[in-house]
């Protein structure tokens, strides 16, 4: 890991390298998070979502209030169906507080996954192919421009992933 410059914020910044480095950042921005989850990723294959680890933060955060919300942004929703059964419990248990949507095709170009933390703190992957990114705690600028983001996306995405599975 190494530091960068401040840059005129309060805040850390950190230019990260690396599959653990990502996955530390991560695990950092959850804990961190008081309020507002907001996740974006092709479909969570990595990034460490299906370890016992990252259930245990997500849970936590859910528990900490019953107004906390995480939203959760795929490109493909295939993944986190089939080979995330924690969050999938997390889904059915705190289905009021949580949501996990897809992108439509025409925001299929998106790919530098992010996750943000109350419009604080964040974690941004410049490429989801890549090992570089940057984790920044308590940066409300960079932070805004990574909502923003997060935002039109949510915007052209739906609802996907579901509590229940609905049939005959």
């Amino acid at each position: 890991m190494q530091e960068t410059p401040e840059n005129g914020t309060n805040g850390q910044r950190q230019m990260l390298s690396g599959e653990r480095d990502y996955e530390s950042a991560i695990d950092r921005v959850i804990d961190s998070a008081q309020h507002t989850l907001h996740i974006f990723d092709g479909d969570l294959a990595s990034g460490g979502y299906s370890s016992l680890k990252r259930y245990d933060a997500l849970n936590a955060f859910l528990r900490k209030s019953g107004k906390n919300r995480l939203i959760i942004i795929l490109h493909e929703t295939e993944h986190v169906s089939a080979y995330c059964p924690r969050i999938m419990n997390l889904l059915k248990s705190y289905s009021h507080a949580m949501a996990i949507h897809k992108t439509m095709e025409h925001a299929r170009i998106a790919m530098d996954p992010f996750v943000v933390a109350d419009d604080l703190h964040y974690v941004h992957r410049f490429h989801r192919d890549g090992t570089r990114s940057l984790l920044a705690i308590s940066d409300p600028a960079g932070a805004r421009q990574i909502e923003e983001r997060f935002q039109q996306l949510l915007e052209a995405s739906h609802p996907a992933v579901f509590a229940t599975t609905l049939g005959l």
